[in-house]
């Protein structure tokens, strides 16, 4: 790890004030010394003096053990003494896998793709019980996730991605706590099924449309049956009534037709008999009525 541009700037002050005190004492034995140890103090600040960023911390060993962290911000280093194994990262990374031709638990080949949410939370179980985190993050989720994928049935991958993305994250969760890595959460991406079962899924799922389409008509044709029934059992109880619907019904099948319709009734049988008295009394019997 380099030195922060600070360090530099103290050694120069440093400098300064040492050439400040030899110019200033003519070469007195106490002024020379501090002078020394000025310019000493100069060379080693760079090396001791160090800073890391927010986000990251060192880790830090005295004699090869583990001393401890080192930052936020400025810290410092026994020269000599102590060194800085490595800088940990502590924001959220995430880490794309991918499984291809994987067998799920009804034996059908897919390939799935993931992106993992994960971050340290201990730096030093990162830097000392595993070499490489980054890398043993990636290998763990590329397994977990055919483990996933042997576990499950297609159709629940398929249905139910939000449980299957819990189930992956414990998982894998489970294996990298011991490094001081936590999973924040793993999405699934894509599910790749064959071209065949693809096929073969589209006519399910048409056949499962139309069925329901069926069992929606066969219910209303039932619906209607029931009703037209109930109507029926009116018109049969009521003649009257099933008078005033053939009525009606001649009237909305001729009202836009302009045309005139003449229904025999009970008025007009009674002006058939009124006619047929006055005929009597006039002496004016209808041709039909004559005798032979």
């Amino acid at each position: 790890m380099n030195a922060p541009p600070i360090a530099y700037i103290f050694s120069v002050i440093c400098l300064v004030v040492a050439a400040l005190l030899v110019e200033l004492s003519h070469e007195a034995v106490f002024a020379v010394a501090l002078a020394v140890i000025l310019v000493i103090a100069a060379i080693t600040i760079p090396a001791w003096l160090k800073m890391t960023d927010q986000w990251n911390r060192a880790v830090i060993l005295r004699l090869g053990r583990y001393r401890g962290l080192g930052g936020p911000g400025l810290f410092y280093v026994i020269p000599f003494l102590e060194t800085i194994a490595t800088v940990i990262d502590l924001r959220i990374r995430t880490t794309e896998i991918r499984a291809e031709e994987a067998l799920t638990r009804d034996t059908v080949a897919i390939a799935m793709d993931a992106i993992v949410f994960w971050r340290v939370v201990d730096p030093r179980q990162a830097a000392t019980e595993i070499e490489n985190y980054r890398l043993a993050v990636e290998r763990v989720a590329q397994t977990s996730l055919r483990e996933t994928i042997g576990s499950h049935d297609l159709s629940q991958l398929l249905s139910d991605r939000q449980t299957a993305d819990e189930e992956l994250r414990a998982t894998i969760s489970r294996k990298t706590t011991i490094w001081g890595v936590e999973i924040t959460s793993v999405e699934i991406k894509d599910i790749a099924i064959p071209n065949s079962l693809q096929d073969a899924m589209s006519r399910q799922a048409q056949a499962e449309r139309e069925k329901q389409a069926r069992e929606t008509l066969a219910s209303a044709e039932i619906g209607i049956a029931l009703k037209v029934k109930a109507a029926a059992q009116v018109y049969a109880d009521d003649p009257i009534a099933l008078k005033l619907r053939q009525m009606n019904l001649i009237y909305e099948m001729n009202k836009d037709r302009g045309t005139t319709i003449i229904i025999p009734s009970e008025m007009a049988s009674a002006f058939g008999v009124v006619s047929a008295v006055a005929a009597a009394s006039l002496g004016v019997i209808p041709e039909d009525k004559k005798a032979p």
